[in-house]
């Protein structure tokens, strides 16, 4: 990037005495008109604080001496070491003395100073440090949003990255919001006056994705009577989201890799290829380096789209905020019905905190719109939330069994439960499954082939 102070850069290709090969963990600390980067060791561990000792040295008023303490090994795990401003992760108060797992994409916030888990490799692109401060954009929109805590210390990130070109991808489960997140991204960007274009991987087949993505010209197959451009040259200017990019077929990968490098388009059938002005973020609720490592996913593409990771957490890991996201879901849905919001019993918090939100976020929110929808009066009480019950528990358990026999991988475990629960809640309905997952029911269809579970049947 023109004008970036080359002191300033953290170009793993021009390190490899400190990254080697394999991928290594980085962290970013996000300053007022700088950026700090360190490289981690495979093990060991370091203090992080304002003092020239430290092994990152953030050198803020609002950072103690020794702030924290992390360790390094096969997990990162952080301590705050009774900091005076306090360490938050993922905008959640940390306990002096009790640590807090962290992987890649995950902030945390060492006083003011919000600080980036990133994972980088030899041959990765450069990240201009230098870019990723600067002035705050404006958010415009945000009062659409209903923010966790979790949410306000991602922004945090947002803020600083936000009018860079820096690929961004965002991860985390079924439902967590990040759509949110790369909306935030491009309304806080120079690009928001431009258009953001969307497309979900999972809910198109192969083809169509490469048509909706690339374009086509007149003849290019059967039925392409006129030319048609994609959604990369439709976001000229603007911010190009891609949902489910783990879904993306192998071919569009080596297409999307070739956009990526030279950014320029090139229509399906199409001989001359077009310039393509665009800010790319990506979503997925996979592990994407799992699936590198079994050769579904392109390695090179992986550290081309992941210029910046941010990872949404859980809501059951944010159930603090849940009181207060619950009301505001309330307030929405009974304004949409023209109804004054009503209040929640005193027995309902203990059932919301209580349960694992499978649906994340979305789950919540349609379970707060229901709750409106059937109460009789002006409080809502626990029948009224229809949280699952044995028999939603007992269908979730034997879908599990049957989605991910053996050592299944977490995500999937997680978004299979998912599944099987919304399903078992909605009595087998299909479409009400989906909507309640937030996903299309083709999508769905998708995903229960993919786990091996069965398609349900609505019970009478």
């Amino acid at each position: 990037m023109a004008g970036c102070d080359e002191s300033q850069t953290l170009d793993v290709r021009a390190a490899p005495e400190l990254l080697g090969a394999a991928p290594r963990l980085v962290l970013l600390a996000l300053l007022e008109g700088a950026a700090q980067a360190l490289v981690l060791p495979e093990r060991g561990e370091l203090i992080l604080g304002r003092e020239p000792t430290c092994g990152l040295r953030i050198d803020h008023p609002s950072v103690s001496r020794q702030h924290a303490r992390l360790l390094v090994g096969e997990q990162l795990s952080l301590v705050d070491l009774g900091s005076r401003n306090g360490t938050h992760v993922h905008g959640a108060p940390l306990r002096p003395g009790v640590g807090a797992a962290l992987v890649p994409g995950a902030v945390f916030t060492l006083g003011r100073v919000p600080v980036v888990v990133q994972r980088v490799a030899a041959g990765a692109p450069t990240v201009p440090l230098a870019a990723l401060s600067g002035a705050r954009a404006e958010p415009g929109g945000d009062h659409e949003l209903v923010s966790t805590s979790a949410l306000r210390a991602l922004l945090e990130v947002v803020d600083r990255i936000a009018d860079t070109d820096l690929s961004v991808l965002i991860t985390g489960e079924t439902g967590v919001g990040k759509d949110v997140v790369a909306e935030a991204l491009h309304r806080r960007s120079a690009r928001r006056r431009a258009p953001l274009v969307r497309l979900h991987c999972a809910a198109l087949s192969p083809c169509l994705v490469e048509t909706e993505l690339f374009g086509h010209v007149k003849g290019a197959f059967t039925g392409a009577t006129s030319a048609k451009p994609g959604l990369i040259e439709t976001a000229h200017g603007g911010t190009v989201f891609i949902d489910e990019v783990g879904e993306l077929p192998p071919e569009v990968q080596v297409k999307l890799l070739r956009v990526l490098e030279d950014r320029r388009v090139m229509r399906v059938g199409a001989v001359r290829a077009h310039v393509a002005d665009v800010r790319f973020v990506f979503a997925t609720n996979r592990e994407l380096e799992a699936e590198v490592q079994r050769g579904a996913f392109r390695r090179d593409l992986y550290y081309r789209l992941a210029g910046m990771t941010l990872a949404v957490p859980p809501l059951r890991e944010q159930r603090g905020d849940l009181p207060r996201l619950a009301r505001a879901f309330l307030e929405r849905a009974a304004a949409r019905l023209g109804r004054s919001t009503p209040t929640l019993h005193e027995d309902v918090l203990p059932h919301l905190v209580a349960h694992d939100w499978p649906g994340n976020v979305r789950e919540l929110k349609n379970v707060m719109e229901r709750a409106v929808a059937l109460c009789p009066g002006e409080e809502i009480g626990v029948q009224q939330l229809a949280l699952s019950g044995a028999v939603a528990a007992r269908g979730t358990e034997v879908a599990v069994a049957r989605a991910a026999p053996g050592a299944a991988a977490p995500e999937v475990e997680r978004e299979a439960q998912a599944i099987a629960e919304a399903i078992a809640r909605c009595g087998g309905n299909q479409t009400e499954a989906a909507a309640l997952l937030g996903i299309s029911r083709r999508t769905l269809l998708h995903r229960l082939d993919r786990y091996g579970l069965p398609r349900p049947r609505k019970r009478c």
